[in-house]
C-alpha cells in the first residue's frame, strides 16, 4: 500500500498524542491518571495507548468547556471549574 493511502493509525503512543495536541508527555500521563484523556495500559510497563476517538473526545470536550467559560464571562457571570 503506498504511504499516501496508508490510513491512519487507531491508536497513539503517549509521544504521539502529545505531539499531535501540541503539549507535552508529562501532561498526557496526568490527563490519562485523572481520567481527562481516555486511554489503556498494556501491560505492567507504563505503556499506554490514546485511541483516535479518545483525543477527538477529549478536544472536543476542551472546546466545550472552553465556550462554557467564554459564555459565563460574556454573561458577568464567575466561571467555575468542574472537577
Amino acid at each position: 500500500m503506498p504511504e499516501d493511502n496508508k490510513p491512519a493509525p487507531r491508536f497513539r503512543t503517549i509521544e504521539q498524542a502529545a505531539t499531535e495536541l501540541n503539549i507535552g508527555q508529562p501532561l498526557i500521563r496526568a490527563l490519562l491518571k485523572n481520567g481527562e484523556l481516555r486511554g489503556f495500559q498494556l501491560g505492567g510497563r507504563n505503556i499506554w495507548r490514546i485511541g483516535a476517538d479518545g483525543l477527538r473526545n477529549y478536544i472536543d470536550d476542551a472546546y466545550r468547556k472552553t465556550a462554557e467559560r467564554i459564555a459565563a464571562v460574556d454573561l458577568g457571570e464567575t466561571p467555575t471549574e468542574e472537577a
